[in-house]
């Protein structure tokens, strides 16, 4: 469903990406750990089509985004679903309203039957009892929860999480990882889940891929990255001190 082939990308002569190889299967759940600001989010956004890589390409569901048409772009987007880190809320917008937006600003439905649309999602997360309230109002479990939301207006076959439990208490992070294998089981959800988050990697994750030094040194089960051998996966899933990691610049 979504394949990564020798990805570079560089900023202001700083090389992110080198080489970078993924590979993830039509309903899998796979996560991307490493450090912070290591080169997740970039990966995660080379897949979205907002970044271009300088070499490599990137294929969703067989067809590249890598280089393609605003036309082509558009139409593989609309595959897609992204969970962004803050929750991209619109300020001024209830939640009904935020929730509505991807299929209101291009009047894909009539109004009341996207107000119905709006009220299932809004039920299946538990917050239809929000429904007009302004983000605000709401606490950070809940801000992510609307995100979600608003992200499953489309039906994706693809959901994008990028760090979908930071900033969340122990308790809220627990709803959010379940609420992420949930789409991946009622729905068959491809989903692609960026964090530091070992406890939310562990419990969401089909497969692992720890990333360091531009690629992805090992890609593994659960059970398969917490035995690893290799000692970058030890330290980081550790958080020792000691080891090949050095604090990123």
């Amino acid at each position: 469903m979504i394949k990564l082939i020798n990805v570079h990308k560089a900023f202001n002569g700083k090389q992110v990406l080198k080489g970078f190889n993924l590979k993830i299967e039509r309903g899998e759940s796979f996560v991307i750990i490493g450090q912070s600001g290591i080169g997740k989010t970039v990966a995660l956004r080379h897949i979205a089509g907002l970044v271009e890589p300088d070499s490599g390409d990137v294929l969703i569901d067989g067809v590249k985004m890598s280089g393609a048409s605003s036309e082509t772009r558009k139409k593989l987007r609309e595959k897609m679903g992204v969970l962004f880190q803050s929750g991209a809320l619109i300020s001024w917008m209830t939640v009904a309203e935020n929730v509505a937006l991807p299929l209101a600003e291009h009047r894909l439905y009539p109004k009341s039957q996207i107000d119905d649309m709006v009220d299932e999602k809004l039920r299946l997360l538990q917050l239809f009892d929000a429904r007009n309230k302004i983000p605000a109002e709401l606490s950070g479990g809940m801000k992510k929860r609307v995100a979600l939301a608003r992200a499953l207006m489309k039906s994706p076959e693809i959901i994008l999480y990028d760090e979908p439990t930071t900033g969340l208490d122990p308790v809220m992070s627990s709803v959010i990882n379940d609420l992420i294998r949930q789409m991946q089981h009622d729905f068959n959800v491809t989903s692609l889940v960026v964090t530091h988050d070992m406890k939310s990697a562990f419990h969401v994750g089909d497969r692992i891929g720890m990333l360091y030094d531009g690629v992805l040194v090992q890609c593994d089960t659960p059970d398969g990255i917490k035995n690893s051998t290799n000692q970058v996966v030890q330290q980081f899933i550790n958080g020792s001190l000691e080891g090949p990691i050095k604090v990123v610049d």
